[in-house]
């Protein structure tokens, strides 16, 4: 999700918009309406490596068919035996 978000409302919300990076949101800080950076979670962190797994897996999800005459709830609770 990507929010934008002046600078002056930025700066003053700045706490509150690290935590929504933290969640997975992205902002776009504008100046004078014109976007001038992005506000992402850093490269290299767990929690950004965590989010792009997330993507990952669906967008795999959305391009593979889903797999029918498989009872699901069979598989769970044999595995729990």
């Amino acid at each position: 999700m990507n929010v934008e978000i002046g600078s002056y409302e930025a700066k003053a919300k700045l706490p509150e918009l690290l935590r929504g990076v933290q969640a997975g949101k992205r902002y776009t800080i504008t100046l004078r309406g014109e976007p001038v950076a992005d506000l992402v979670l850093a490269e290299g962190s767990e929690q950004a490596d965590a989010v792009a797994a997330v993507e990952a897996m669906r967008q795999f999800m959305r391009a593979v068919p889903p797999v029918k005459g498989v009872d699901l709830k069979a598989l769970i609770n044999e595995g729990r035996a």
